[in-house]
């Protein structure tokens, strides 16, 4: 007698950054990996691997979510949205990419999308933050550069001028 063996991957199909993807994936296969590896959208961070660290942070159905933290079947049938998304078709950087470039909001740059990422998931919710809700916005995601202070200052300061 055979025992059927589980499947080890899966078909599955989302849309990132407004664009359809249907691909057959490992079952373990992580988020992060799968954007990252196999569709080549390298902006999204691989950091810590463990959920500390924020780096891979995307938009998982409007809210912020750590891609090391789900698996790639996990997101199948959702909208997701990466840092390549943030910027308008034009090439033009959005108002918070301007802010955190005008606000000295990065150094090294190696959080800076899972910044972006959480910081403009606060902006979509709230567009008036204050300096602690910014805090709390960003509070998932580690930066060993900056000390915080400018990143948080970009985040409030594209609240104020909208």
């Amino acid at each position: 007698m055979s025992v059927e063996q589980p499947s080890t991957s899966r078909t599955i199909a989302v849309e990132i950054n407004g664009e359809r993807y249907e691909r057959e994936v490992d079952a373990r296969r992580l988020l992060v990996h799968f954007l990252r590896d196999d569709l080549d959208l390298t902006g999204t961070h691989v950091g810590c691997d463990t959920g500390n660290c924020g780096a891979c942070t995307v938009h998982l159905d409007g809210q912020a979510v750590k891609s090391c933290m789900l698996l790639a079947v996990q997101a199948d049938g959702a909208k997701l949205r990466t840092v390549e998304g943030l910027a308008p078709a034009d090439g033009e950087l959005s108002p918070l990419q301007q802010s955190f470039s005008a606000h000295h909001a990065l150094q090294c740059g190696y959080c800076t999308p899972g910044m972006l990422m959480s910081a403009s998931a606060l902006l979509e919710q709230n567009p008036r933050p204050t300096e602690e809700e910014a805090r709390m916005a960003i509070q998932g995601n580690i930066c060993r550069c900056t000390g915080y202070v400018n990143i948080v200052e970009a985040i409030t300061s594209v609240g104020e001028s909208s």
